[in-house]
Order: structure tokens, then sequence, then C-alpha cells
């Protein structure tokens, strides 16, 4: 088996624990420059089926495949859900503030949706358990390094994040195209600096991150 290659064991070991749904967990956009940060999740129970076929980090998936493979992710999860923290936010509250204000937005998207979430497990990937300093009550919160290449949910939960943050980028390229957003999706490319010398910083823009990376 590939190392790019997920798998369920992971969740099913979770799920044994006694656990209602295991709710796999990523970040996307944490290191833009402008746009949101996105945390997506994938909620899976007992009845979990297979993961589709070439269903992966979205790290390891071209933009053409990501798109295709968003639906069926959002299809195979029992539940699913982004929340965002907008540029504006990250520039008052902080990047790993709003990493958990986004999460906490997401999740209340699940509980809304009938997710038992203070019954369920949520498998993080990294190290860094962001999302509880954001909540008052703590969760049942597994941090694994790796999660989105290893763990079928949380991969699942990245591309559904990538796909929907992505798709937000692309709109805003309509309103400002001078930045190339539909490229660089906010993130610091050659061009996307120029621009930025060119025409200075957008409303989307993290303004407190163009003064470091200056």
């Amino acid at each position: 088996m590939a190392v790019s290659d997920p798998t369920l064991e992971v969740e099913l070991d979770l799920l044994r624990t006694g656990a209602r749904f295991i709710i796999g967990c990523d970040e996307v956009g944490r290191g833009a420059l402008a746009g949101p940060v996105a945390v997506g999740f994938a909620a899976v129970d007992a009845s979990v089926q297979p993961l589709p076929p070439g269903l992966r980090d979205s790290k390891m998936l071209s933009e053409p495949r990501r798109e295709l493979l968003a639906p069926v992710a959002v299809a195979w999860a029992t539940f699913s859900a982004v929340g965002l923290a907008s540029a504006a936010e990250v520039d008052e509250l902080g990047i790993i503030a709003c990493l958990g204000l986004a999460g906490k937005r997401a999740l209340a998207e699940l509980y809304a949706q009938g997710v038992d979430v203070a019954g369920s497990i949520v498998l993080l990937d990294g190290s860094d358990d962001w999302l509880n300093k954001a909540l008052v009550t703590p969760l049942n919160v597994v941090t694994r390094i790796k999660a989105d290449r290893d763990c079928g949910s949380v991969a699942a939960a990245s591309v559904i994040a990538k796909v929907h943050r992505d798709r937000l980028m692309i709109a805003a390229h309509e309103e400002t195209p001078g930045y190339g957003w539909v490229s660089n999706k906010g993130y610091g490319s050659a061009a996307h600096m120029s621009a930025i010398d060119l025409l200075g910083p957008s409303p989307l823009h993290r303004k407190s991150w163009l003064k470091i990376s200056a």
C-alpha cells in the first residue's frame, strides 16, 4: 500500500471505544496571506463504508481531482461541515485562535445536523489541540501527526474544506481580479506578491501577515 493511501483503521479502533461518531478534522488556508482559514469536519459512525477510490489528503490531489472528489467525500461521510474565520478575524485574534473559531463554527453546524458532538471523538490532524483551546466545554480530541495522509475521515475533511475555500477565493476573483486568486487561492506566490506591491492590500488580505512577510 502506498503511503498516500489512507485507511479507516484508526477510526474503527476509536469507534470500538464506544464513541458515537469519529469526526475527522483538518484545516485549510492556515498559511495563506489572504482569505479565510477553513476547518473541515467529516463525521463517520459504525455504519461507515469503505473509502471512495482515490480519496486522500487534499495536498496530494490535483485541483480537478479535488473538485471531483469533494462531493464524493460529502456523500461518503455520515455528516460533514466547514467553518470559516475571516482575514479580519485573523488580524484581530491571531491564526491559532481563528483555527479554534472556525472549528467552533463547524461544530455548531454538525450539532445542528444532529451529531452528538459531546459523545464523539474528534480526530485532529497535527500535534496541537487548537480546537479545545477555543471551547468552554472540552471535547474528546485525539491529535495525530499525518492524520490527513493516514486516516480516511481526516482526508475527507481536508478535501471538503479545501474545495470549499478554493471556491470562495475563485469567486472573490470576480471582484478583485488583480491578485490572481484563481491560481494562488490567497497564498504568497511571486505574482501575488507583485500584485500587492502594485495594488496594495485588498479587504481579503491578512494585513498583519503582510507586515511580517515584507
